[in-house]
Protein backbone atom coordinates (compact mmCIF):
# COMPACT_ATOMS: atom_id res chain seq x y z
CA UNK A 1 0.00 0.00 0.00
CA UNK A 2 1.49 3.28 -0.63
CA UNK A 3 0.75 6.23 1.45
CA UNK A 4 0.96 9.68 -0.15
CA UNK A 5 2.77 12.78 1.44
CA UNK A 6 -0.89 13.96 3.01
CA UNK A 7 -1.24 10.54 5.02
CA UNK A 8 2.14 11.10 6.15
CA UNK A 9 2.45 11.11 10.10
CA UNK A 10 4.74 14.81 9.73
CA UNK A 11 1.54 15.78 7.69
CA UNK A 12 -0.54 15.75 10.84
CA UNK A 13 1.95 17.13 13.12
CA UNK A 14 1.08 19.83 14.70
CA UNK A 15 2.65 23.07 12.21
CA UNK A 16 6.01 24.01 14.25
CA UNK A 17 6.68 20.31 14.81
CA UNK A 18 6.78 19.91 10.79
CA UNK A 19 8.81 23.14 10.62
CA UNK A 20 11.26 21.24 12.56
CA UNK A 21 11.18 18.18 11.03
CA UNK A 22 11.47 20.15 7.52
CA UNK A 23 14.07 22.09 8.89
CA UNK A 24 16.23 19.11 10.20
CA UNK A 25 16.16 17.10 6.96
CA UNK A 26 17.48 19.90 4.90
CA UNK A 27 20.34 20.34 7.66
CA UNK A 28 20.82 16.70 7.34
CA UNK A 29 22.21 16.67 3.75
CA UNK A 30 24.44 19.88 4.31
CA UNK A 31 27.54 19.37 6.76
CA UNK A 32 26.65 21.52 10.23
CA UNK A 33 29.55 23.30 10.15
CA UNK A 34 29.54 25.03 7.15
CA UNK A 35 26.01 26.46 8.54
CA UNK A 36 26.05 30.07 10.51
CA UNK A 37 23.46 28.89 13.07
CA UNK A 38 22.99 25.70 13.18
CA UNK A 39 20.60 23.48 15.90
CA UNK A 40 22.23 20.19 14.51
CA UNK A 41 24.54 19.85 17.38
CA UNK A 42 21.46 19.69 19.60
CA UNK A 43 19.60 17.42 17.53
CA UNK A 44 22.00 14.75 17.40
CA UNK A 45 24.21 14.72 20.77
CA UNK A 46 22.34 14.49 24.10
CA UNK A 47 22.39 17.97 26.03
CA UNK A 48 24.05 16.37 28.67
CA UNK A 49 26.90 15.99 26.54
CA UNK A 50 26.95 19.63 25.65
CA UNK A 51 30.51 22.29 26.10
CA UNK A 52 29.21 25.79 28.05
CA UNK A 53 29.46 28.17 25.87
CA UNK A 54 30.25 30.88 27.15
CA UNK A 55 32.15 29.79 30.04
CA UNK A 56 33.60 31.59 33.11
CA UNK A 57 37.56 32.55 33.18
CA UNK A 58 37.54 31.90 36.54
CA UNK A 59 36.17 28.93 37.07
CA UNK A 60 38.49 27.67 34.17
CA UNK A 61 41.59 29.08 35.98
CA UNK A 62 40.53 27.43 39.31
CA UNK A 63 40.19 23.93 37.54
CA UNK A 64 43.69 24.71 35.73
CA UNK A 65 45.31 25.30 39.31
CA UNK A 66 43.93 21.89 40.46
CA UNK A 67 45.53 20.41 37.61
CA UNK A 68 48.44 22.04 38.14
CA UNK A 69 48.14 20.53 41.60
CA UNK A 70 47.11 16.49 40.35
CA UNK A 71 49.48 16.83 37.75
CA UNK A 72 52.40 17.20 40.17
CA UNK A 73 51.43 14.85 42.48
CA UNK A 74 51.54 12.29 39.02
CA UNK A 75 54.81 13.21 38.35
CA UNK A 76 56.04 12.74 41.93
CA UNK A 77 54.50 9.18 41.91
CA UNK A 78 54.90 8.19 38.50
CA UNK A 79 52.22 5.50 38.28
CA UNK A 80 50.01 5.07 35.20
CA UNK A 81 46.74 4.97 37.96
CA UNK A 82 47.41 8.49 38.42
CA UNK A 83 48.26 9.38 34.99
CA UNK A 84 44.71 7.52 33.93
CA UNK A 85 43.50 9.92 36.54
CA UNK A 86 44.44 13.10 34.77
CA UNK A 87 43.69 11.76 31.32
CA UNK A 88 40.33 11.05 32.84
CA UNK A 89 39.59 14.56 33.66
CA UNK A 90 40.69 16.30 30.43
CA UNK A 91 38.30 13.21 29.05
CA UNK A 92 35.20 14.38 31.30
CA UNK A 93 35.97 17.99 30.38
CA UNK A 94 35.95 17.53 26.91
CA UNK A 95 32.95 15.74 26.67
CA UNK A 96 31.03 18.29 28.56
CA UNK A 97 32.77 20.85 30.69
CA UNK A 98 32.35 21.14 34.37
CA UNK A 99 29.13 18.86 34.38
CA UNK A 100 30.86 15.53 35.23
CA UNK A 101 34.31 16.73 36.44
CA UNK A 102 35.06 16.74 40.19
CA UNK A 103 38.04 19.56 39.20
CA UNK A 104 34.88 21.77 37.11
CA UNK A 105 32.29 21.24 39.76
CA UNK A 106 34.69 22.69 42.74
CA UNK A 107 35.60 25.07 40.43
CA UNK A 108 32.52 26.26 39.18
CA UNK A 109 30.55 26.19 42.44
CA UNK A 110 33.42 26.50 45.24
CA UNK A 111 36.30 28.41 43.91
CA UNK A 112 35.41 30.77 41.34
CA UNK A 113 32.10 32.49 43.19
CA UNK A 114 34.88 32.86 45.71
CA UNK A 115 37.15 34.75 43.79
CA UNK A 116 35.00 37.63 41.64
CA UNK A 117 31.84 37.81 39.21
CA UNK A 118 32.05 35.67 36.78
CA UNK A 119 33.26 36.77 33.73
CA UNK A 120 32.37 34.85 30.67
CA UNK A 121 34.55 34.25 27.31
CA UNK A 122 34.09 31.93 24.31
CA UNK A 123 33.44 28.00 25.18
CA UNK A 124 35.32 26.61 21.77
CA UNK A 125 39.18 27.63 23.16
CA UNK A 126 38.34 26.71 26.22
CA UNK A 127 37.24 22.56 24.97
CA UNK A 128 39.94 22.54 22.43
CA UNK A 129 42.69 23.50 25.32
CA UNK A 130 41.37 20.21 27.21
CA UNK A 131 41.85 18.09 24.29
CA UNK A 132 45.31 19.25 24.02
CA UNK A 133 45.30 18.66 27.74
CA UNK A 134 43.86 14.92 27.43
CA UNK A 135 46.31 14.06 24.38
CA UNK A 136 49.35 15.00 26.30
CA UNK A 137 47.99 13.04 29.63
CA UNK A 138 46.92 10.58 27.66
CA UNK A 139 50.14 10.00 25.84
CA UNK A 140 51.96 9.66 29.83
CA UNK A 141 49.45 7.57 30.26
CA UNK A 142 50.43 4.85 27.70
CA UNK A 143 54.09 5.82 28.08
CA UNK A 144 54.07 4.84 31.92
CA UNK A 145 51.69 1.70 31.06
CA UNK A 146 54.53 0.20 28.96
CA UNK A 147 57.31 1.26 31.42
CA UNK A 148 58.89 4.50 30.49
CA UNK A 149 58.40 6.53 33.45
CA UNK A 150 60.63 9.24 32.76
CA UNK A 151 59.56 9.74 29.42
CA UNK A 152 56.19 10.10 31.17
CA UNK A 153 56.83 12.35 33.74
CA UNK A 154 58.76 14.96 30.97
CA UNK A 155 55.76 14.48 28.82
CA UNK A 156 53.26 15.77 32.07
CA UNK A 157 55.27 18.57 33.16
CA UNK A 158 54.21 20.28 29.91
CA UNK A 159 50.43 19.87 31.41
CA UNK A 160 51.76 21.79 34.35
CA UNK A 161 53.91 24.57 32.79
CA UNK A 162 50.45 25.33 30.15
CA UNK A 163 48.21 25.22 33.45
CA UNK A 164 50.76 26.96 35.46
CA UNK A 165 50.40 29.76 32.65
CA UNK A 166 46.47 29.47 33.00
CA UNK A 167 45.95 29.64 36.56
CA UNK A 168 48.24 32.28 37.67
CA UNK A 169 48.53 34.09 34.37
CA UNK A 170 45.47 34.12 32.88
CA UNK A 171 47.35 32.65 29.20
CA UNK A 172 45.30 29.67 27.53
CA UNK A 173 48.79 28.64 25.33
CA UNK A 174 45.25 25.87 23.78
CA UNK A 175 43.57 28.73 23.66
CA UNK A 176 46.09 30.71 21.32
CA UNK A 177 46.76 28.12 19.43
CA UNK A 178 42.64 27.72 18.57
CA UNK A 179 42.94 31.25 17.77
CA UNK A 180 46.09 31.04 15.37
CA UNK A 181 44.23 27.83 13.93
CA UNK A 182 41.22 29.85 13.16
CA UNK A 183 43.01 32.41 11.41
CA UNK A 184 44.45 30.19 9.51
CA UNK A 185 41.13 28.90 8.01
CA UNK A 186 41.81 25.82 9.63
CA UNK A 187 38.88 25.69 12.43
CA UNK A 188 35.89 27.35 10.42
CA UNK A 189 35.16 30.69 11.98
CA UNK A 190 31.63 29.60 12.29
CA UNK A 191 33.23 27.28 15.41
CA UNK A 192 33.60 30.22 17.72
CA UNK A 193 32.02 33.35 15.66
CA UNK A 194 32.63 35.04 19.41
CA UNK A 195 36.42 34.59 18.89
CA UNK A 196 37.01 36.22 15.64
CA UNK A 197 38.38 39.29 17.43
CA UNK A 198 39.12 38.10 20.23
CA UNK A 199 41.17 34.70 19.89
CA UNK A 200 44.36 35.86 20.11
CA UNK A 201 44.06 38.11 23.67
CA UNK A 202 45.78 36.75 26.83
CA UNK A 203 42.18 36.84 29.10
CA UNK A 204 40.27 34.93 26.08
CA UNK A 205 40.10 31.83 27.06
Amino acid sequence: MTISAADSPAAHAPTDVRAVISDFTQRDRIHCHVLKRSICSDVVAPKALTFPNPVNEYAARSTAGLVVVLAIVAIVVNSPIVYAILALGFALRVMAGPRFSPFGQLSVRVIAPRIAPAKSVPGPPKRFAQAIGLTISGTAFVLSLIGFGLAAQIVVGLVVIAATLESVFGFCLGCVAFGLLQRAGIIPETVCEACNDISLRLTAH
